[in-house]
Formats: structure tokens, C-alpha cells, sequence
């Protein structure tokens, strides 16, 4: 049997081991505790700020949308795809080819789309299928689906618009005055030559200046269907 003292020193040596133990916890408590702490963030280095980019964003898709000058004039030279834009804007809807071509063609053979004929119709048709509304659709100014044979106005047509009165006016006011011009000059020719009593040079005057017409009648035909 264990004797008084060998009892004591037993229950002495459980107690210390159960504080030493109660201490070990509390140290891991304080340690957990530290640890769960948020960090709090150093006044030198704030967050940085969301910048919204979205609006930048926007006006360089503007930028890239805008169509540059010489495809500008490249398509408004022609006076067949002005035509194609006139119709478009006064429209302001999806049309056909073939409602377009009669349209055009009228215009060009100065009649109306009733009187056209199959000759007149494909001629023009062609033109639009082959070379002008593909031209215009790369550029963005019409979309042009082959397919179903259907044109609406593109992205890049608004700002061709506003050219469309003045190249009209500017153009009208050109071929008058080389009409005028040539006119009064070959007069003055013919009358002078009259004057002079030189009858055959009056008349050489006179198919000089029919030839000449002709001529520039074509040289115009020509740069239209550019």
C-alpha cells in the first residue's frame, strides 16, 4: 500500500500537469486569435480604383467605324452608286436588286420603269451585281446579301449622306459650264467664219463642234459607269 506522502507527491504531480496543460491552451487560444485578426491594410498602398474603360471603349469603335476619305470619294464618283444611295436614304427600308436596277435604269435611259425594256433592266443589274454593291458593301456603306439578292444601308452610310446634294450640285454646275463654254466658243467660230464669207469653214465648225459633243457625252457615260 502506498503510504501518506507517496499519495501527495501523486496528486501534486497531476495538478501541475493539468495547469501546464490549461497553459498550453490558452497560448494556442491567444495564437488562434492573432491569427483570425483581419489585416488591416497599410495606408501606403490603397486599393486601386476600377476604372470603367467601357466609354473609350465606345469612341474608338467610332474612330474605326468612320470611313476614310478616298474610299469616300471612291464611291461617290460614280454616279450609279449615288444613285443606289438616294434610292436607300429615300426608301430608308431593305430593297431588291431588282427594284434598284429598275430604278436606276430608268433614270439613266430618261424613262420610266414601266417603259424599260429586258436590255435596259439587265444591263444595269448586272453593273449593280457585279461591281457596285460589292464595292460598297466592303466598304461598309451598304450590305449587300448575294443570296437573297436584298440591300440594306450599311454602318458607314450616314456620313456619305450629307456629300450626296452637294456632288450633285457640284457636278451639274461642271458639265454646264463646259457646255457653256464650248458653245459660245464654237459660235463666235462660226459666226466669224460666216462673217469672212468662208462657208466651208463654217461648216467644218459646225461638225466639229457635233463631234465634240459627242465625245463628251461619252467621256461622261463612261466616267458614270466607273
Amino acid at each position: 500500500m502506498a503510504t501518506h506522502q507517496e499519495r501527495k507527491h501523486s496528486a501534486t504531480t497531476v495538478t501541475d500537469d493539468t495547469n501546464s496543460t490549461m497553459l498550453e491552451g490558452t497560448h494556442e487560444t491567444v495564437d488562434s486569435g492573432s491569427q483570425a485578426e483581419p489585416a488591416t491594410q497599410s495606408p501606403d498602398s490603397p486599393d486601386t480604383p476600377n476604372v470603367d474603360d467601357s466609354h473609350e471603349e465606345e469612341e474608338e469603335a467610332e474612330q474605326t467605324t468612320e470611313l476614310p476619305l478616298d474610299v469616300t470619294f471612291e464611291v461617290l464618283k460614280n454616279k450609279r452608286r449615288r444613285l443606289v444611295l438616294e434610292y436607300l436614304r429615300d426608301t430608308e427600308e431593305t430593297v431588291t436588286i431588282g427594284e434598284l436596277a429598275e430604278h436606276i435604269a430608268a433614270i439613266e435611259n430618261d424613262t420610266t420603269v414601266k417603259q424599260l425594256n429586258a436590255q435596259q433592266r439587265k444591263r444595269v443589274y448586272i453593273g449593280l451585281y457585279q461591281c457596285h454593291l460589292p464595292k460598297m458593301d466592303d466598304a461598309g456603306v451598304v450590305a449587300f446579301d448575294q443570296n437573297r439578292g436584298r440591300i440594306e444601308p450599311g454602318d458607314n452610310v450616314d456620313g456619305l449622306y450629307d456629300y450626296l446634294d452637294v456632288g450633285e450640285e457640284m457636278e451639274s454646275e461642271s458639265m454646264n459650264r463646259v457646255y457653256l463654254g464650248s458653245s459660245l466658243g464654237f459660235g463666235v467660230l462660226f459666226l466669224g467664219a460666216q462673217a469672212a464669207g468662208a462657208a466651208t469653214l463654217a461648216t467644218a465648225l459646225v461638225v466639229v463642234f457635233l463631234a465634240f459633243a459627242l465625245c463628251l457625252s461619252g467621256w461622261q457615260r463612261l466616267f458614270e459607269e466607273d
